[in-house]
């Protein structure tokens, strides 16, 4: 009888240990709601004829939008949780960052202040892909932290 008791734990303890080595502890630190490859985007359904809006966000910035007003121009507006409100910015085409610039929120942190400007950018390569990236300074060393990049064509 203890033999069969002592088969049974042993049974039982070893699929519980089955179990949780199959389960995985996932840390989501940016969120992506979109199949397209950029990070963090979330669309709205568009209505009538007009295109879907791509809402991008991470932990810094949030409601962040992306608007062509013209054929190398673009209107960028949003929110950010930001030390002292002051964030940056890069043009990126994957080899190479074609401009780079800094913007202020309205407010600092821990308020979401917003944020507006607009961006002249023109491809060198004619095959190449752009991406806005906004990101907070290291307070530190400078280095980027809180990276949001964003498709811009």
């Amino acid at each position: 009888m203890r033999y069969i008791f002592f088969l049974l734990a042993i049974t039982l303890v070893g699929c519980n240990s089955n179990k949780r080595q199959n389960e995985t502890i996932t840390n989501i630190d940016t969120l992506k709601i979109h199949s397209e490859p950029a990070q963090n985007i979330k669309t709205k359904k568009p209505t009538d004829s007009l295109p879907p809006i791509n809402i991008y966000f991470n932990e810094r910035f949030k409601e962040v939008t992306v608007e062509k007003i013209d054929d190398h121009k673009f209107l960028i507006q949003g929110k950010g949780q930001i030390f002292e409100a002051n964030f940056s910015w890069v043009v990126e085409d994957g080899q190479e960052e074609l401009k780079k610039g800094f913007q202020m929120t309205d407010a600092g942190a821990p308020e979401w202040g917003n944020f507006k400007f607009t961006i002249d950018v023109q491809k060198k390569r004619a095959n190449s892909t752009l991406h806005l990236i906004l990101f907070e300074s290291s307070a530190k060393d400078g280095s980027r932290q809180y990276e949001l990049p964003i498709f811009l064509y």
